[in-house]
């Protein structure tokens, strides 16, 4: 009878074991996919706060204008630009002005 016992403890002592294991087989696999998320989170957010920390506003923008670029970059009127779009008869190029609503 204690042999019976003994068996039976063992196997219920292997089978926890079992269940155990895989329980934190599976939870370890959820962390790895929450971490990798977070990492990809993570990067997306430096990029985006990244070009709202420093493009965001024409002061920042002006600002590094002169310290990096210093006469290479010219300021443009809104009027003066205009959009050149192509048409398939020919090789006619069509000049529309932006009119600023």
């Amino acid at each position: 009878m204690k042999k019976f016992v003994l068996a039976l403890v063992i196997f219920f002592l292997v089978l926890s074991t079992a269940i155990i294991k895989n329980t934190t087989k599976q939870i370890e696999d959820e962390i790895f996919v929450v971490k990798e998320n977070i990492r990809v989170l993570n990067s997306e957010f430096g990029n985006v706060s990244l070009e709202y920390d420093y493009l965001s506003s024409s002061e920042r923008l002006l600002e590094f204008q002169s310290q990096y670029f210093e006469d290479e970059l010219i300021q443009k009127n809104i009027n003066d630009i205009r959009v050149y779009n192509t048409s398939n008869d020919g090789n006619k190029i069509k000049n529309f002005k932006i009119i600023k609503e």
